[in-house]
């Protein structure tokens, strides 16, 4: 991992090995780098891991042309030959592929190892099966969707890695108040942006003078009286949870716990609106007509524990697919990179349940693809066979980087390599675990 210390204040530091996540740090001033930095965050939000290689790959091509270039050979001719290569390797890679999704077992293992995969290369290495098995729960929950929202990651610090689990439903990071019901069974719930705290007068610069202390106490017996009639509007949508993102003072607070309502106060603003979507409700500002605000609904509410904290526990919700991985580590630097490998492999999931197509890894595809183009380079006439060449070496810089990442001799591997791929129909990858080639 590499530890990165920003320059801004506070000179926070983060531990990590997330492509993105490096270049999104750097400071970087030349305009083709700059380009290579937004590749990377284009294959983050796109794909969500692969960052590394996508720059890589594209440092590789930019290193060959470079070589051309010197060469006196046009940039339009290094261009028209990169094309037709990359064309011929895409075609080279769908003759490859498989599919599982009618076996939904078969598919189920692919989806393990490419989770496996993925996290392997990251500080999750150590548990990958047990991290794999979570992600993949927490895909097959979205059937199909992409959209990571209604799964939550929560990040508790003490424990160790393995006692991170998956909990169906969603959790809020607060304590119930004091008085107030700490389990409450088919619950509808408002949630809301709204000022609990008392009304005071909010004209700016406002003085009201009055001239005896009962005065003063009418005004304070108005303002409660104000507050508690949109209280009394609140409970009127006949629900029996509250959950708001502002203070929620003692004397409302008192009035919700009377009324049986659960009330809680101060949610982060990210899970309020997580959680409106999982309940299926909207966030109510206003109160005066309850038939136009939709109410969440969830089957239980209830208070858990995790290491010393309590926390709210929303379970059978609207939405089913929602679910929360809570994540234990032993400091917040570990957790971080965990969250982000784990972001990761829920990505390249999520994705792959929708195109379910698949191919082998470990420096194979790169393989298969440089071979096809080098065909490819020696039937081509011109001088645009120069560049379809260079195209091939470009890929060839993948299994030969991840065998300098493992420690091994990359010039002896890739040569075994190269050799095997001359057989039909080989699938042999580089084995970073024995140290050789192997099928796999």
């Amino acid at each position: 991992d590499k530890i990165l210390q920003s320059t801004g204040r506070g000179r926070s530091v983060t531990v990590t090995n997330d492509g993105a996540t490096i270049l999104k740090s750097l400071h970087i001033d030349n305009p083709a780098a700059k380009v290579l930095v937004d590749i990377s965050k284009v294959q983050d939000d796109e794909v969500g891991d692969g960052t590394t290689s996508v720059v890589v790959l594209a440092g590789e091509l930019l290193r060959e042309a470079e070589k051309l270039v010197n060469m006196k050979i046009h940039p339009m001719t290094i261009i028209a030959g990169y094309r037709m290569a990359a064309e011929c390797a895409r075609n080279a890679l769908l003759q490859k592929t498989m599919d599982n999704k009618d076996n939904t077992d078969k598919f189920r293992s692919d989806l393990m190892n490419i989770a496996m995969t993925t996290l392997s290369s990251k500080i999750l290495s150590q548990d990958k099966e047990y991290f794999a098995e979570l992600a993949v729960d927490a895909v097959l929950r979205l059937k199909g969707s992409t959209n990571l929202e209604s799964i939550q990651i929560l990040k508790k610090p003490g424990g160790s890695l393995k006692d991170s689990f998956l909990d169906e439903g969603f959790i809020l990071d607060k304590k119930i108040g004091l008085g107030q019901p700490k389990r409450i069974e088919n619950a509808n719930i408002l949630v809301a942006n709204t000022a609990m705290d008392t009304d005071k007068v909010k004209i700016y610069g406002a003085r009201v003078r009055v001239d005896s202390m009962s005065k003063v106490a009418d005004i304070e017996a108005a303002e409660k009286q104000k507050m508690r009639e949109k209280v009394e509007k609140i409970i009127g949508h006949g629900i029996n949870c509250f959950v708001n993102r502002q203070l929620i003072y003692n004397f409302p607070e008192e009035l919700f716990a009377d009324a049986g309502i659960l009330a809680v106060e101060h949610a982060d603003f990210e899970g309020i609106e997580r959680l409106a979507l999982v309940t299926g409700g909207d966030i109510a500002s206003t109160f005066d007509n309850p038939e136009s605000v939709k109410l969440g609904h969830c089957k239980l509410i209830e208070e858990i524990m995790i290491g010393e904290d309590r926390l709210i526990h929303f379970s059978g919700v609207a939405m089913g697919q929602a679910c929360t991985i809570v994540l234990r580590g032993a400091s917040e630097h570990v957790l971080d990179e965990a969250e982000r490998s784990l972001h990761d492999a829920l990505c390249v999931l999520s994705q792959t349940v929708n195109d379910t197509r698949v191919i082998f890894g470990g420096g194979w595809p790169e393989m298969v693809m440089s071979k096809e183009v080098d065909e490819l380079a020696r039937r081509t006439p011109g001088k645009k066979s120069h560049a379809i060449d260079a195209f091939s070496r470009a890929l060839q810089a993948i299994p030969t980087i991840i065998a300098d990442n493992a420690g091994l001799d990359s010039a002896e591997l890739i040569s075994q390599l190269r050799a095997e791929h001359h057989k039909e129909n080989s699938t042999v990858g580089i084995d970073v675990i024995s140290g050789g080639v192997s099928s796999s």
